[in-house]
């Protein structure tokens, strides 16, 4: 008792020093997303300064004056220094206002912000085939470690892993919708219009986006069930009498989606490159069509916005992989203070809420509480 008496001093100390420290890696992440995208903002201005298109020369035509032509920049701010342009255009593009289009005068952000929506839906959709192909995948092959249906998987994964989505995407058209005409070959239906219709045309772009990041998924999340399930707190709570299901998805399979989760973060900035091949085949309104199109005309403010919100979506998007893993594992956000209280703790005497291989000192218990 008097040990135990004078650890408990000790243990608040050092729950209050994780307390404190606790919201640093989102403090962290945070700071490193403004600065990627403070970063990425000077980037994408400067492609478009330092480029030889000419609004003046490009929307008056060949027959322009000099005179002309001076208006016409004098009209969009091109006049100016780059510095007082640079900071004009990030101060109004953190405002919502993307300038506005050099050939049809439209606002930028309208014309983003309506393709933007065609993107977010489709790689949503994608995102969610991917966890549910991958997490099935990567459990079926971990329980099935070294045996056939593992073999099978890994060598399924391994081959989806090198098909581009352009290749997938044509062997989907040719199978789906003109051999078996289940699902149309392309076009585009608003979620809010018609969700049926929406999920018919999005099925097979989400698809052909998915099968890559769902071989990632499976792949790293069998290899961290592997690990996991000959962990001694699968022992234990086996030897407690525990369902296999609640065991697998009560505290191994939280402590193994870390990796997984990762590698479905990477998988955005690859699923918004892909669209720009899959939205030609499938003939869909968004983003990466506007950005061609643009490109073909050089309208340097509409790719200078859709550029600026590409960077916007995949960096919020790390964010909420960031916080997905801390809400998995508590231990990670406290990666530092277990180094500051480390010798404060008292051996036997866990605070750790989550369960994890670093709590399995007494055999036959479960960690995190569970009976």
């Amino acid at each position: 008792m008097t040990a135990l008496a004078a650890a408990l001093p000790r243990r608040r100390s050092a729950r209050a020093r994780r307390s404190l420290l606790a919201p640093r890696p989102i403090g962290a992440a945070v700071l490193t997303t403004v600065t990627v995208f403070l970063l990425s903002s000077l980037l994408t201005f400067a492609l478009g300064a330092l480029s030889d298109a000419n609004p003046g020369a490009a929307v008056l035509g060949e027959t322009a004056t000099p005179a002309d032509i001076a208006r016409m920049n004098h009209a969009f701010g091109l006049d100016r220094p780059l510095v007082v342009q640079y900071v004009t255009w990030l101060g109004h593009a953190l405002t919502g206002d993307l300038g506005r289009s050099w050939f049809t005068t439209l606002p930028v952000a309208d014309s983003v912000f309506q393709a933007l929506p065609v993107d977010l839906s489709i790689a949503g959709l994608a995102l969610l085939i991917a966890v549910l192909l991958g997490a099935a995948g990567g459990i079926a092959a971990a329980y099935s470690n070294g045996g056939r249906l593992d073999r099978a998987i890994t060598a399924v994964c391994s081959v989806l892993g090198t098909l581009p989505a352009f290749v997938v995407a044509i062997g989907l058209i040719a199978v789906v919708s003109v051999k078996l005409g289940w699902l149309p070959s392309g076009g585009y239906t608003a979620f809010g219009d018609d969700p049926v219709q929406w999920l018919r045309f999005a099925a097979l772009p989400a698809f052909a986006l998915s099968l890559d990041a769902a071989a990632n998924v499976a792949r790293q999340l069998r290899a961290s069930l592997v690990g996991e399930l000959r962990a001694n707190y699968v022992t234990g709570a086996a030897m407690r009498g525990l369902s296999a299901r609640r065991v697998l998805f009560g505290h191994v399979l939280r402590n193994a989606a870390g990796p997984a989760l990762t590698v479905l973060g990477m998988s955005v900035p690859m699923l918004i490159g892909g669209a720009v091949v899959t939205e030609r085949i499938f003939n869909l309104p968004g983003i990466a069509q506007l950005s061609l199109q643009a490109a073909q005309q050089h309208d340097v403010p509409v790719i200078q916005g859709t550029l600026l919100v590409t960077v916007a979506v995949v960096l919020l998007a790390n964010i909420a992989i960031n916080a997905g893993l801390l809400a998995l594992n508590p231990a990670a956000r406290r990666g530092r203070s277990q180094r500051a209280g480390a010798q404060d703790a008292t051996p036997g005497l866990s605070t750790d809420a989550a369960p994890g291989p670093a709590t399995n000192a007494i055999p036959g218990s479960v960690p995190g509480g569970a009976a």
